[in-house]
């Protein structure tokens, strides 16, 4: 089929061997590439209830028909495998300059399974796959780990993902780090690498990727370069990055702040985005064949951290450490993130640990004295973790046992293992829905169904209709993962767009049900992964604190009434039975 390689490379660790193998083209026109393909390698290739760190779990990277060809939004690739911090289907996504090198590789997909005996790295190209000592860079933090590998390969062209310490390690929420500053952060995918004794792997080559309709592709491409500069989302991203969100959500008391305690930081225009673009220094930055430029890239010129450097910081990143712990200073904020790119670890799951710690030690559940807006207690305990040292050996396995082990069950904040982002969904119905009914844990970005109700296509508070309206927005993102493209072009590549783009890369010719049908496909395997990994419908679900503690000035609450409204309605439209169980139609 057009768009694709129709290869796959399998890569074993155990025995340093590679091989690759063909793809049936049903597969393809059922779940296309990206989130689809690797869904559906996962549940075929991973064996029932294996141990996620465990040699037999299979990590992959995918990326599909888009990729590398003129079509905006096109520099992101996914990793997909069992994840160690939730158990379930584990998939993380990033952008930056690599997505080219590891298509240029000529394969779909790449599966490394196994274990090495000692640390190593792996170069691929279109020609072989090398297994590099990687004794003298183990150890080292993410950033001087890629530039070493990038300086040994010396491939002009060349792109590499690495692990930090965390990831050496197992910390459960481990990520993976590319371009310094750009990682695939959720559910662990770098602890799982780590497992393998996989310090990066490095890409390069020629193969192109032969579309459909490569004339039409340029075509688009010059549309929408005119057409964006009307789009306000476009405009939003260039002037903003995601930061805008950080007044938006406060003035809505829907920023989780105090450990989910209140929904607006006291003081929030101090680690706004308007304030980060007028104190520091700060240039849009964008990753190749993108118009949006979201990235910050800021740099801090004067006071305790003159000097730093760094992509960001994100909404979400400013929400976990600015709102859940209280930091109120940016240059403070992007410390910590700094810390988290350069360790190897989500900020999202890292910011909601360290809040978590702080009432654990305000409750005397620990003896160790942390306290909200402490910046060096908290840049401690990060490393603590990342290194399992200390009070940070048990945080390193995640809030799940963290809360068993401090007795806090009723305290802790997390659907699945995974703890949700910076919308507050006693506010956000839609995004309670999300969390609750996420293949990966509670994820935002599946649907990012929140901007449906700040648009205002379906009120907050309502909840007949919503999970109609989620699943249209969960459907189109599900695409954008397969075929594979940014999350931020969600606002410019609708139905109609997503149907041209398929039409251009592969060839199919699709109507909206069609591409509904294929979303509906990757949402189904996914799911039954799940299932055979022990999911049930009661996991579908909140935090019982979301249920019984109202959210600000207006008391803002969901019940459990409503949000089993919401997922009845949800595995109906679904074509789910009453257990969220999907049919077996499709499954190869």
């Amino acid at each position: 089929m057009k768009g694709f390689f129709n290869q796959i490379l399998i890569i074993d660790l155990t025995e340093r061997t590679y091989y690759s193998e063909g793809i049936s083209e049903k597969v393809y026109t059922n779940y296309l590439g990206g989130k689809g393909l690797a869904s559906y390698l996962l549940l075929t290739k991973n064996k029932a209830g294996i141990d996620p760190l465990s040699p037999e779990n299979n990590f992959i990277i995918a990326t599909g028909p888009a990729n590398d060809t003129p079509i905006w939004g096109t520099s992101r690739y996914g990793v997909f495998t069992k994840s160690p911090l939730t158990g379930l289907i584990s998939y993380s996504y990033s952008g930056g300059k690599i997505a080219e090198p590891i298509s240029r590789t000529g394969y779909d997909a790449i599966i490394i399974k196994g274990m090495s005996k000692t640390p190593i790295y792996i170069e691929i190209s279109d020609e072989d796959v090398v297994f590099h000592d990687a004794g003298e860079i183990w150890g080292l933090d993410a950033y001087k780990a890629e530039d070493t590998i990038l300086n040994k390969t010396g491939k002009k062209g060349s792109g590499a993902m690495v692990i930090g310490p965390a990831g050496e390690r197992l910390v459960r929420f481990a990520s993976i780090v590319n371009n310094h500053w750009r990682c695939a952060g959720r559910t662990g995918v770098g602890a799982v690498l780590g497992s393998k004794m996989v310090k990066g792997v490095v890409f390069h080559g020629n193969k192109t990727r032969t579309i459909a309709d490569l004339h039409a592709a340029k075509r688009f491409k010059d549309q929408w370069r005119k057409r964006t500069k009307e789009a306000f989302s476009a405009s939003s991203y260039k002037k903003m990055g995601t930061t805008g969100l950080v007044s938006i959500i406060n003035t809505l008391e829907a920023f989780p702040t105090r450990y989910w305690k209140e929904g607006r930081v006291d003081g929030w225009e101090s680690i706004s985005g308007e304030t980060l673009h007028s104190m520091y220094n700060v240039k849009p930055h964008a990753c190749n064949r993108c118009l949006l430029a979201c990235g910050r890239l800021t740099t801090i010129n004067e006071g305790k951290y003159a000097g730093l450097k760094i992509e960001g910081p994100e909404y979400e990143t400013i929400y976990a450490f600015g709102g859940l712990c209280l930091i109120k200073r940016l240059d403070e904020i992007m410390y910590l993130n700094d810390i988290c790119d350069r360790l190897g670890m989500d900020t999202i799951t890292g910011g909601n640990l360290a809040a978590f710690a702080i009432e654990a030690s305000k409750m005397g559940k620990i003896k160790e004295k942390i306290d909200y807006g402490d910046v060096d207690a908290i840049s401690k305990l990060l490393h603590l973790i990342a290194f399992r040292e200390g009070i940070g050996e048990l945080l390193a396995d995640g809030i799940v046992r963290t809360a068993e082990e401090w007795g806090m069950e009723d305290i802790a904040i997390h659907v699945k293992g995974l703890e949700p982002a910076g919308y507050d969904p006693r506010y956000f119905k839609a995004m309670g829905l999300a969390y609750a009914t996420s293949d990966r844990g509670a994820c935002h970005l599946r649907s990012t169904a929140f901007r449906a109700e700040l648009a205002g296509l379906i009120p907050p508070e309502q909840i007949e209709g919503k999970a109609e309206i989620f699943i249209d927005f969960e459907d189109r993102l599900t695409l954008q993962d397969a075929l594979v493209l940014c999350r931020f072009y969600r606002d410019l590549y609708m139905w109609d767009e997503l149907a041209t783009i398929v039409r251009m890369t592969t060839g199919m010719e699709t109507t909206k049900e069609d591409l509904r049908r294929i979303a509906s496909n990757i949402s189904d395997i996914a799911r039954h992964f799940n299932i055979r990994e022990g999911l049930t419908k009661a996991d579908d679900t909140l935090p019982q604190r979301l249920f019984d503690e109202p959210l600000g000035s207006r008391k803002d609450t969901i019940t459990k009434e409503q949000l089993e409204y919401m997922k009845e309605d949800y595995y109906r439209l679904r074509g789910w039975d009453a257990n969220g169980i999907p049919p077996k139609k499709v499954l190869i």
